[in-house]
């Protein structure tokens, strides 16, 4: 399955011509040079464009407003091979949704069966490990005598004991060493300067654009301006203090 999905800064036009490609529910009456382009596109790659092929509201449409809040244009699209185009259901814009971006966030609804093995499914319930604790000579230790005691057990088996219960004796005792001496792989925390406080900064910046949205006037596309410009700030001076106290960190265990 292939899809395409971004600003392609591309109108579609409502023509008879161009309805295969684009169906005739774009915002647009007329063509632009990219929109041309991306038809002949989507036609040398069976593709069909698919944000323009469901009836919604104009405001549901579009996906980029001008700065002076009243020309609107549905240029971000979503393309798909033309063999799975139903498994796209739906394409709309969602105004509120902040991205800090003057672009609208578009979602699609797709839905697909695609056939999963049994082995692909079961290697997402396995428990990961942490095993860089290995390298530590405690540890390892630690873990040698702990599968060592388990396996002694499992020597007292009988040669009529059934394999796959054996089997699972083994698995059992050797994941239960592990977790003991090495613990669960933790997953690594992305921006861990991010707090409460930029969270505030977060709802401030969409209470801002909500205005904006609600009323496009100059004046809140200032304000909406401003407060981006004060998050980004903000944003930036949290991970600069975040990255110097780990410069310093590092550089005093360095001397240790």
């Amino acid at each position: 399955m292939i899809m395409l999905l971004g600003d392609f800064n591309a109108k579609g036009e409502r023509e008879n011509i161009f309805k295969p490609k684009i169906g005739q529910e774009s915002l647009h009456q007329d063509s632009n040079d990219n929109g041309v382009r991306l038809v002949t596109f989507a036609t040398s790659k069976n593709l069909v464009v698919r944000s323009t092929m469901f009836p919604h509201r104009n405001i549901h449409k579009y996906t980029w407003t001008f700065p002076d809040g009243k020309t609107h244009n549905q240029i971000d699209h979503v393309l798909i091979g033309r063999r799975w185009h139903s498994s796209v259901l739906d394409v709309r814009s969602f105004r509120g949704a902040d991205c800090d971006t003057d672009h609208y966030l578009v979602i699609a609804k797709v839905r697909e069966r695609l056939k999963v093995g049994k082995q692909t499914a079961q290697r997402f319930d396995r428990q990961r490990f942490n095993l860089r604790k290995l390298n530590e000579p405690e540890v390892r230790e630690h873990y040698q005598i702990e599968i060592t005691n388990r396996f002694a057990a499992l020597e007292n088996l009988n040669d009529d004991e059934d394999i796959n219960r054996t089997w699972e004796n083994i698995k059992e005792n050797t994941q239960t060493s592990a977790k003991e001496s090495l613990g669960l792989h933790e997953l690594k925390q992305n921006k861990p300067w991010f707090d409460e406080e930029c969270f505030g900064f977060l709802d401030q910046r969409k209470r801002a654009k909500m205005q904006w949205i609600q009323d496009p006037s100059r004046s809140n596309v200032d304000i909406l301006n401003n407060v981006r410009r004060e998050v980004s700030r903000h944003f930036r001076d949290k991970k600069k203090v975040y990255l110097r106290a780990k410069f310093e960190e590092l550089e005093t265990n360095s001397k240790i």
